[in-house]
């Protein structure tokens, strides 16, 4: 069963990938392996390939895949965008993911896609540093999207409060990308009346949703420094009476019901973690043999995703009393993928077989 859903998804891939067709292979046996056995682990998924060479000859030969395969920056992106036969515009979520393998901190600044049914990482930078983003790191990264993609598909680009700064607001402002970012209350800012001070203390009597416009700092252009902007700001308070303030370069009416959908890349995380396909189990530690790992786990995890889309159709999730889903809609496409892939490989690959010459948005 292995061998057919391997040779299908080949047969789907090869007009898309420049690979010869034993590159083609391992690829595929990647990618359904990850699947299968919930891991990204060379080791185990050495053991997925159904052939009677020895295990340890299979597991070199992934090694060497990840050695000489170069396929190029950003190759996965545009194959998202037609497996999931995305069209229009959507929301992308901006977030970091980093663990530590030994001593080697694994840091990657992840730019996502989030629909109602979707959440799939789209664009990533490997850091090669523990902490914080800085902001030439974020703009190239949304420089990389928007060399594939129109500005016009991005319905809005949802943050948290680490990426914040004059220079990131003023490149995302002058591209046109509109943005709700959350901020920290300390932050300084000056009112429309003029009134210079922090977001807490002019926010000390906030109870029920408040919206405002505000610039940051005094309001005053300061020798090599952005000149400041007018930006919406909307603000209440959450559970334990902390302040929740965000920040939009559109009206802000609608800000903090946009913002809940920044939680998508959260729960993406945990899909391509404990949730789905550990990640972190990857021994894999130079930038650019992580880069193509994480091409691989893209589509993964959107193949799953489609699969859920096919499987529930213009149907409803089952909730539970609690109105929570039983089930999110990766687990629900990530249980039935690897049902199909041991049982019916042709209908596994199905999603596949959908995919547009060219995605809508594509530059």
């Amino acid at each position: 069963m292995v061998t057919k859903a391997i040779t299908t998804l080949a047969e789907r891939l090869s007009p898309h990938l420049g690979l010869s067709n034993s590159r083609l292979e391992t690829f595929c046996l990647l990618v359904i392996g990850m699947i299968s056995a919930r891991t990204v682990n060379l080791s185990h998924l050495a053991c997925e390939m159904p052939t009677t060479a020895k295990v340890a000859s299979t597991y070199r030969r992934l090694q060497r895949f990840f050695q000489h395969v170069d396929l190029g920056p950003d190759w996965s992106a545009p194959l998202v965008v037609r497996l999931l036969d995305l069209r229009g515009s959507w929301h992308l979520c901006l977030d970091r993911t980093n663990w530590k393998i030994g001593r080697k901190h694994i840091n990657i600044l992840v730019l996502a896609i989030a629909t109602k049914r979707h959440r799939v990482p789209l664009m990533w930078s490997v850091l090669g540093k523990a902490g914080n983003s800085n902001t030439a790191e974020r703009i190239a990264l949304m420089q990389r999207y928007l060399a594939l993609f129109k500005v016009s598909t991005i319905k809005m680009l949802l943050a948290d409060r680490e990426f914040i700064g004059a220079e990131w607001l003023d490149f995302l402002n002058e591209n046109n990308i509109p943005f709700v970012i959350r901020v920290k209350q300390n932050q300084i800012i000056t009112t429309e009346g003029g009134s210079v001070q922090s977001l807490r203390t002019f926010l000390r009597t906030c109870r029920g949703p408040r919206v405002f416009k505000a610039c940051f700092g005094n309001g005053k252009a300061q020798k090599g420094k952005p000149t400041p902007i007018w930006l919406s700001f909307a603000a209440k308070r959450i559970r334990g009476k902390e302040l929740l303030i965000v920040v939009s370069n559109r009206p802000a009416h609608h800000a903090l019901v946009c913002y809940k959908k920044r939680w998508a890349i959260e729960s993406l995380f945990g899909d391509t973690k404990t949730r789905g396909l550990n990640i972190e189990d990857t021994h894999l530690t130079m930038t650019p043999k992580l880069d193509l790992l994480l091409g691989l786990v893209a589509l993964a995890v959107a193949w799953a995703s489609k699969t859920a889309s096919i499987l529930i159709g213009t149907g409803k999730i089952k909730r539970k009393k609690h109105g929570y889903p039983a089930k999110s809609i990766f687990r629900i496409g990530f249980d039935q993928l690897r049902r199909l892939l041991r049982t019916d490989p042709k209908t596994a690959v199905l999603p596949w077989r959908r995919i547009r010459p060219k995605p809508v948005g594509v530059v």
